[in-house]
């Protein structure tokens, strides 16, 4: 019997529509859309991002091979990213699919208000031959959600080079943003989405997907990931801008985490997959978080 797979649509195909795409999401969970961005652009942010790759150092807490290198805070190093991630097709999915909508009352009238999503993370990664799998998981965990709440999260993971099953392509499991906290995904139960430069796999956070594994000798792969979260998972009030960093260092660990600078396990808040408290602020204790 064949395995399930991901759906393809062509962005520049007229048929291919919003609301296509949106409908195939919520069934499959993850979509392939090519070319959704140019591959000149797709060039470009291979270009920005190459520094940045290069300098990158193994992450410690082997959520990540040894031979992935990575690529972070994106929108402050690429023009070419900002584009991407300005995107209007996947801006128009994302919109529809991780906006946030309350009612409520005020006064003798209800209002219902509306908030559109926001950047959860940029990374670029480049696996390297000899990587092995990343192991599956749902980038939602992040943010510790119930059912009721999902999806709170989308992904747009986009080749900057060819993806192909062997230099590592991503890997998910088709219909598995359905299933329930007891099923535990199993490898062979995901596929490749292969990709050419300028292809994106379109995904949900409660999605179960991983990074392939690179058995190449010699071919590695470079995607970028832009990750929207709803817009409700932040603080009313921005302490970030409202504190100084120079406040906030004289402040004890304490103070510093409840201004937002701890790090949420298994990875909210982090700045360059490290602990912003040890970063920033040089703290070690037992609630310093090993990334």
């Amino acid at each position: 019997m064949a395995k399930p797979s991901f759906a393809r649509f062509n962005a520049t195909d007229p048929y291919t529509t919003a609301e296509k795409l949106i409908s195939t999401l919520r069934r499959d969970g993850g979509v392939i859309v090519e070319n959704l961005i140019a591959p000149k652009l797709a060039e470009q942010i291979k270009k920005d991002l190459k520094p940045h790759f290069d300098r990158d150092i193994p992450d410690k807490s082997g959520f990540f091979p040894t031979t992935t290198q990575r690529a972070t805070g994106l929108l402050g190093i690429s023009d070419a990213c900002v584009e991407l991630a300005c995107n209007p097709l996947y801006i128009t999915i994302a919109n529809a699919l991780v906006s946030s909508s309350h009612t409520f009352w005020r006064g003798d009238h209800k209002e219902t208000v509306t908030g559109k999503p926001i950047i959860s993370s940029t990374v670029g990664f480049r696996v390297n031959p000899g990587g092995r799998q990343q192991v599956l998981h749902r980038d939602d965990n992040d943010y510790h959600p119930h059912d009721k709440e999902l999806p709170v999260m989308i992904g747009c993971v986009t080749a900057l080079t060819k993806t192909t099953k062997e230099n590592g392509a991503t890997i998910a499991i088709p219909g598995s943003h359905l299933w329930g906290p007891e099923r535990q995904p199993l490898d062979e139960e995901a596929i490749p989405a292969e990709l050419n430069p300028g292809d994106a796999l379109i995904f949900l956070g409660n999605l179960y997907h991983a990074g392939g594994a690179n058995i190449t000798q010699d071919d590695y792969r470079e995607t970028v990931g832009i990750f929207l979260c709803k817009p409700t998972l932040r603080p009313a009030e921005n302490q970030f801008l409202m504190v100084p960093i120079e406040r906030v260092s004289q402040l004890s660990p304490q103070a510093q985490r409840l201004l937002g600078y701890g790090l949420l396990e298994p990875g909210v808040g982090f700045i360059n997959y490290q602990d912003p408290m040890r970063v920033l602020f040089g703290v070690e204790d037992d609630e310093t978080v090993n990334m």
